[in-house]
Formats: structure tokens, C-alpha cells, sequence
């Protein structure tokens, strides 16, 4: 992706977004251009060959121009939150029409429900995100996928990582502090805890 524009900032992303409403294609064009990468992030989740790779772009693309020339200004959130949405709607549909769509990470996901008992998607938990939209996207999928791969572990592996951490809500706790909680040495501890994050790595290559 090195060689897509840098993502806009904050305040050049509002400028441009202003412009546009104002009627300037330029604006448009830029505005495309510098989130290109985002639908090249987003296609590269999906083990493709090269031709599909090529089409998936295209697809991506059409969802980005969609989503600037869709998008409101006046919501909390960047341009590139919610391009995801309709770059990944774009590539959905496209996977669905060649019958080729797998149980891939979707940004679309339900992860939980909030205490009225709404669905939290996961994209709505990065829309305020200040921060480079697409760095954290990636957070977020890979925290997703690290939830989803616990449950290879045994429960053991499982409670160490989970306390080690501060995964789930937990408090985060030293080697030390586990070692007298489970009765074993803080040396068997390190051992267990990196064996588990070995077994845990080849889902995040």
C-alpha cells in the first residue's frame, strides 16, 4: 500500500469534504484518492487469487465513490468509518454473486450488545476514533479474531492470557501474581503463556 497517497487528516478531510458540497470534482478526486488504501486494506482480509484481487478493487473502489458521494459531514465520524461500510457492502455483494464468500472477519459483525440490549457492530466501536482510521481498523479486527481464536486453547492457556492481558475486562496481572493464584512457579507460568501466544500466531500471519 506504500504506494496510495497518505490518509488525510482530520482537518484536510473536512476541507475537501466542504469543497465538494460546494460543488468541486477536485475535491472528489482527492478525497478518493487518499482513502484508495483503505480499499486495498480491506480487500488484502480476503484470500483471493490475483484476477479476483483485480475485481475485489474494483468493487472496493465503486463502494468508496459511493460512500463520498454519500456521505454526511455532520456525523460523528470520519469519512473512512464509513466508507468501510459501503466498501465492504460492495465486496460482499460481489463474493456473494461468484458464490465465493467464506466466513471472512466482517467489519459488519455483531460483537456484543450494549446494556439495552442493542447490537453493537464493530465498526460503530472505531467511529470516534481521532487517531489514523485505518491502523485501527486493523485493531479492531485483529482484537476480534484474538477473542475468536481463544477458544483453540485449553482453559488453562485461555485463564493465563485472558489475566495476563486484561483481555475481557480483566485486570491485567503479572507472572508473579498468577503463579500464586494457580499454585505453579512464575517460571511454568511464562512457559504456558508463551506457548499459548505460539499457538495463537499463525492466525494472525
Amino acid at each position: 500500500m506504500k504506494a496510495f497517497p497518505k490518509p488525510l487528516t482530520k482537518e484536510e478531510e473536512q476541507k475537501l469534504l466542504s469543497d465538494y458540497q460546494a460543488g468541486s470534482t477536485d475535491a472528489m478526486e482527492k478525497l478518493i484518492l487518499h482513502n484508495l488504501r483503505l480499499v486495498a486494506h480491506m480487500v488484502k482480509k480476503y484470500p483471493l487469487s490475483y484476477n479476483d484481487t483485480e475485481d475485489m478493487l474494483s468493487m472496493g473502489i465503486i463502494g468508496l465513490i459511493k460512500a463520498v458521494q454519500s456521505f454526511n459531514p455532520q456525523k460523528n465520524c470520519r469519512l473512512a468509518t464509513y466508507a468501510s461500510r459501503c466498501i465492504e457492502n460492495e465486496l460482499l455483494m460481489y463474493l456473494r454473486g461468484q458464490k465465493k464468500h467464506d466466513k471472512t472477519i466482517s467489519l459488519m459483525d455483531t460483537i456484543n450488545a450494549d446494556s439495552d440490549g442493542c447490537e453493537i457492530i464493530l465498526m460503530e466501536v472505531i467511529e470516534n476514533h481521532e487517531d489514523d482510521p485505518y491502523t485501527h481498523i486493523e485493531q479492531m479486527e485483529n482484537i476480534k479474531k484474538l477473542y475468536e481464536t481463544l477458544s483453540s486453547l485449553s482453559k488453562r492457556e485461555q485463564y493465563i492470557l485472558i489475566n495476563r492481558y486484561g483481555l475481557l475486562g480483566q485486570t491485567p496481572k503479572t507472572q508473579q501474581e498468577l503463579s500464586t493464584i494457580l499454585g505453579i512457579s512464575r517460571s511454568y507460568i511464562s512457559r504456558i503463556e508463551n506457548g499459548a501466544i505460539k499457538k495463537l500466531r499463525p492466525f494472525f500471519l
